[in-house]
């Protein structure tokens, strides 16, 4: 009897240290579950024109490529833009919001760059910034590598810890008062012409009690954990993380509520503008590269994705729509803050139940009754 409770309570311990799958999105279904925000962003003063799907689809902006099976979501390089308008772009946000527990893993073989493209894969609360913003991708122009940051309401800042890989930037995380608190990577290919020419990458982002922790591998270095594709996951096991944001000095269930995933692709805009001539040269961003023709400017300003997947630990929730998603969110970044369209869910809060739980159940009954009776 005691060599079976043993076992039980073995198996809980290792169903304990892994991450279930709850959600992929991927193939031809990839599109299903994201809301695509329709019109212009007029707070984060970029010059991007986002198109709702079924124009987004018509125009050739979001797609699944039908040989690779990725999905696609780029800027408008087929048309030629007069002054005075936009360049049409695309903005996804998922319907569904993860909670507290949740490890976000996604594959690109591309990421948006290019001169005057602002690219960011990211997520948000319902609330912002109440309920924090993490920036997982961020980049502008022709920066060469990622950007991570939190964004969040006064008094959440960033302590490095000794183990982080990436260089931290700006320590305090307040939303309002500056650019977040970031983290340059300094893993080689992690953006721009070099994580393409390197077959892409996978990042991993932990949203845990204990903290917010972002990994970036490029693809020759992909954990095989990883790559098996298995429908679990142990973070344990990835070593050192690229940006660390330890709950010591930001308490996550204080400044962090459920997060939905976002992809999008601005153009020019606070970060991009003020930017520009870094790595672009002198001029405009605006009329150096939105208007006119769109190749060559925007023949790799896209993102191709293999796919993104949210995993749960047993606690974790997911709070799914009940209806079509309303109300407005934020983004902020680069040098300033901004407001971002797309928003808020309403829906009910439904419990992620691993089987480790009724695992656990079980071994502790069958060790009170051993316990009762010897």
């Amino acid at each position: 009897m005691q060599t079976f409770i043993t076992g039980l309570l073995a198996a809980q311990v290792t169903f304990a240290s892994a991450y279930q799958l709850a959600h992929e999105y991927s193939g031809k279904s990839f599109f299903d579950g994201w809301n695509f925000f329709d019109g212009y962003d007029y707070d984060q003063s970029g010059d991007a024109m986002y198109l709702g799907q079924s124009a987004a689809t018509s125009a050739n902006l979001a797609y699944v490529d039908s040989s690779s099976g990725h999905a696609i979501v780029k800027v408008d390089n087929a048309t030629d833009v007069p002054w005075n308008d936009k360049r049409n772009s695309v903005e996804i946000s998922t319907q569904d919001f993860y909670g507290v527990g949740s490890v976000f893993v996604a594959d690109f073989a591309h990421l948006p760059y290019g001169c005057s493209v602002w690219p960011a894969f990211w997520t948000r609360g319902k609330v912002w910034p109440d309920q924090g913003e993490i920036d997982i991708i961020e980049t502008v122009n022709l920066m060469g590598y990622n950007q991570m940051a939190l964004h969040t309401t006064s008094g959440c800042s960033h302590t490095t810890p000794a183990n982080q890989v990436g260089s931290s930037g700006e320590t305090n995380c307040n939303a309002t008062s500056g650019s977040g608190c970031t983290v340059a990577e300094k893993k080689a290919n992690s953006f721009g012409a070099d994580f393409a020419t390197a077959g892409g990458g996978v990042f991993a982002t932990q949203f845990d009690e204990s903290g917010i922790y972002i990994w970036f591998w490029s693809r020759a270095d992909v954990p095989s954990t990883i790559s098996a594709s298995n429908t679990t996951i142990d973070p344990s096991t990835w070593g050192a993380p690229s940006a660390a944001y330890p709950s010591s000095s930001c308490a996550i269930d204080t400044y962090f509520g459920a997060q939905q995933l976002v992809l999008d692709i601005n153009l020019c805009g606070q970060w991009a503008n003020s930017t520009y001539s870094e790595t672009c040269g002198s001029g405009d961003c605006y009329l150096n590269s939105v208007i006119n023709a769109g190749s060559p400017t925007y023949d790799t300003a896209y993102f191709e994705i293999a796919y993104l997947r949210v995993f749960a630990a047993d606690n974790a929730t997911v709070v799914s729509p009940s209806g079509t998603t309303t109300g407005s969110g934020t983004k902020a970044s680069g040098g300033a803050s901004a407001t971002a369209a797309s928003g808020s869910s309403s829906g009910a809060m439904a419990l992620l139940v691993n089987p480790a739980t009724l695992l656990w159940g079980s071994a502790a009954a069958l060790l009170l009754t051993y316990l009762a009776g010897n």
